[in-house]
Order: structure tokens, then C-alpha cells, then sequence
């Protein structure tokens, strides 16, 4: 596709109204008139996390709505309709959305943007999101957006430049790097950054779990369809597992070190997951990135059933180490200091702070960070795959763009091997 194609995103596949579609839902709810006072939220990818991001949002704020809805699938409108007519009533008053404002198909978020809202949720699967991104900056909208942002090097630079562009028209834009608003992290790093464990030599993050959720095939089903409705298991729609869930990890690294990695290698492979319902990603990576400094930091993810978890990080410094995890921190040396305990919902709070920001009239962006965390997490992924080491500098300015040939629920896509080291080429 050449980029005029890409940028328009398929805008001639149509948009469905709900009214068309929803059948006894349509209506059920949301027949409170918005408030002109208040942000109106638009959510783009109604699947359990763009739903509970909108529940999350209702919570952090009386003085926003939730106005319009869309997703590539009608179905999926729906589960998030029936589900947010099941919240609390204290806050199901606060969701507007009438039956014209809710889309569906590929062209379903240029609907939303367009549908008088003045904030948007991004949850749809990765790959979309530098796509979102932009139109909603170059709408003028307010951005919430899950991580990762993107799910190769041409998405990183396309989120990149449109950050600049927020910054430009002074909106905001919140990331879903939760632990960035969460109060054990907060403080944790506030007495790293004071010294408490002197300067940072090196550390390790780890998320290792078993296995998630899988959508079988129905026969029905083209190539595209089953992919994104099985969209975990396939690199350019989640970037594998160590983008898409081992971010939040790598997040915490670029944030207590202060920079993003100058180099790495990697190792990685599929040895369980190997039934071709799982895609062609990995299911463990090991990675050993090295910032400025020559601080190392390693770093472990697996989703394999039956293994020991482990969803943390460590911070190794001249004078002591913090360990931090949810819920927790602490600090060993001769400064020692643990985390008392009792934070808020830090999926509320990270919302909370983008609305708050927003209604005092200031800027919060955090494009930036979260771009260059999932450019970490990217360039750990592209050395396992191909068993080569990679600058950072390479990463950011590779050619690989993982975008298919066209956005078509009826297509075929190519298949795609799984990857492996010393034979696939580091583009």
C-alpha cells in the first residue's frame, strides 16, 4: 500500500450504525442528554480493556462522559454496551451513548472522532494504534492510548512525530503504563532518584506467567478476521508478548535509569506453543540490554502453563537495590525503606490524572516515554527473532513496517513462519 492508502485506512469499507445492528440493546441505556459541561469520551476498541478503561475513566471523574463507541466488530459493541449497562448506576447515568453514535468496521475511529467528542480511549489491538493516534491529534482530541503504541519501527516514528504534534497543539495524552501513576512505584523511585541506593549499575525485570486466552478458527472466518479475533498470536497485530505485555517491565527500566537502552541482544523461541493456533510468536524471550554507562539490565519473559511466575523488577546500585512489584517496594542498603501500603487503583488514577491535567488547563504528554519503552521492547523482540544484537539507532530507523497489504475483513493474508535466529534477516 503507499501511504496516502494507509493513512486513509480503508475509509471506503463503510461504518454500521449500532441502530442497524444491536437490535434489543439499542437504546437500553444511555438516555440521559450529555451535559455540555462535561469531556466526552469516545472509545475506539470495545474489548474487555477499552471497556474497562471506560469504566476506569467514569471512576476518576464526575465531569466526564462516555459519548460514542467503536470497534471493527459489531459484537464487541455490543458485549461493551450490555457490559457498561451492568455498572454501578452512580456512574451508568454519566454514559451517553445514543444509537448514531456507535460504529463499526475498519473506518469506525475516524466515526468516533468526528461524533462531538472531546477525548478518546485507544484499545484496539497495537497494531493500530499509531494510526489512531494521529487522526485523533490531528482531530484535536485528548488521548488516553493502552500500550504498547506500536508494534514495529514505522508505527514508533509515526507516534513520535504525532507526540510533537500534541505537544504543539497542547493536548494531552496518558499512556496505560499504569505503574507510572501507581503510588509503589511512585515512591519506590522518589528514594532512588534522592540516592537511596546510589547510582543505578545495573538491574532485571521479569514477567513470566503462563499462558492467555486463544481463539480457535470457525471455518467461516477469513485469514484477517481470525487474526484479529486472535490477535495475540500474530506479530503485527501485538508485536508478541514482549511488546505487548513485557512493556510495562521495560517501562519501569527506562524510568528509574532516565534513558532508553543503547543497545541489546537477545535470545528467544517457541517451544510450547508450537499448534498453529498460536500464531508464530514466541513464548519466552531473554534480553540483555545495555544504556548509557554501560548499565546492563536483563530482562525475562515467558507465558508458558506450569512454570514459575514472577512479574517484577530489580535495581542494582552502588549502594543498595530496590525491588519493586504491584503493591510493593522496596529498598535494602544503608538506606533501607519498604512501601507502607495502600495505593489508589492505579487503572483509575492513570485516567485521573489525565482528566484533572486537562480540566486545570495545563499539559501532560507522555508519547514519548511510552514510545520509547515499546522501542525497547520492539528491538529486543527484532534480536531474538533474528539471533543478531542491534543499536538502538538501527532499531529506530529500520525499514520494517509490518502493516498488511490492505485493511479487508474477506482478505487472505500471507503466511507468516515463525521466526527464526540466524536465518531471518535484520531488517
Amino acid at each position: 500500500m503507499n501511504a496516502q492508502s494507509r493513512r486513509d485506512f480503508l475509509t471506503t469499507s463503510g461504518v454500521l450504525a449500532a441502530g442497524a445492528m444491536l437490535g434489543p440493546l439499542a437504546g437500553a441505556y444511555g438516555r440521559s442528554s450529555a451535559r455540555a459541561d462535561r469531556l466526552k469520551i469516545g472509545v475506539i476498541g470495545c474489548g474487555g480493556r477499552g471497556t474497562g478503561a471506560a469504566v476506569n475513566a467514569l471512576e476518576a471523574s464526575s465531569d466526564v462522559e462516555v459519548f460514542a463507541l467503536g470497534d471493527a466488530f459489531a459484537e464487541r459493541v455490543q458485549s461493551a454496551r450490555s457490559n457498561l449497562g451492568e455498572i454501578d448506576p452512580a456512574l451508568r447515568e454519566r454514559i451517553t451513548v445514543a444509537d448514531d453514535r456507535v460504529f463499526t468496521g475498519f473506518d469506525a475511529y475516524r466515526q468516533v472522532l468526528a461524533s462531538g467528542v472531546d477525548s478518546v480511549i485507544l484499545a484496539t489491538p497495537p497494531h493500530f494504534r499509531p494510526i489512531h493516534f494521529e487522526a485523533a491529534v490531528n482531530a484535536g482530541k485528548h488521548v488516553f492510548f493502552e500500550k504498547p503504541v506500536a508494534v514495529d519501527p514505522a508505527g514508533i516514528r509515526r507516534v513520535l512525530a504525532a507526540t510533537e504534534v500534541a505537544r504543539q497543539k497542547r493536548l494531552c495524552v496518558v499512556a496505560g503504563t499504569q505503574r507510572r501513576h501507581q503510588k509503589s512505584y511512585t515512591e519506590t523511585l522518589a528514594h532512588v532518584n534522592e540516592g537511596a541506593i546510589g547510582a543505578i549499575r545495573g538491574g532485571s525485570c521479569y514477567w513470566n506467567q503462563g499462558g492467555l486466552w486463544v481463539t480457535e478458527r470457525k471455518p467461516e472466518w477469513s485469514d484477517m478476521e481470525w487474526q484479529l479475533r486472535n490477535w495475540l498470536y500474530f506479530t503485527w497485530l501485538s508485536g508478541d508478548h514482549i511488546v505487548e505485555q513485557h512493556v510495562h517491565n521495560l517501562d519501569v527500566m527506562n524510568w528509574a535509569i532516565g534513558a532508553h537502552p543503547v543497545s541489546c541482544w537477545a535470545m528467544g523461541g517457541r517451544q510450547v506453543r508450537t499448534d498453529p493456533k498460536y500464531g508464530h510468536i514466541f513464548d519466552h524471550f531473554a534480553v540483555e540490554y545495555e544504556y548509557p554507562g554501560g548499565v546492563l539490565v536483563r530482562s525475562y519473559c515467558r507465558q508458558i502453563d506450569g512454570c514459575a511466575g514472577r512479574v517484577s523488577e530489580f535495581l542494582e546500585g552502588t549502594a543498595g537495590t530496590a525491588s519493586l512489584s504491584p503493591g510493593q517496594g522496596r529498598i535494602e542498603g544503608a538506606s533501607g525503606w519498604q512501601f507502607a501500603g495502600g495505593e489508589p487503583n492505579p487503572y483509575v488514577q492513570e485516567h485521573r490524572d489525565l482528566y484533572d491535567t486537562v480540566f486545570a488547563g495545563r499539559v501532560i504528554n507522555e508519547g514519548r516515554q511510552v514510545a520509547e519503552s515499546t522501542l525497547t521492547a520492539i528491538m529486543g523482540r527484532m534480536s531474538a527473532y533474528t539471533g543478531k544484537s542491534l543499536t538502538w539507532d538501527q532499531a529506530l530507523n529500520s525499514a520494517l513496517d509490518l502493516t498488511p497489504p490492505s485493511y479487508d475483513m474477506k482478505s487472505s493474508l500471507p503466511a507468516v513462519e515463525v521466526a527464526v535466529p540466524g536465518k531471518t534477516p535484520l531488517i
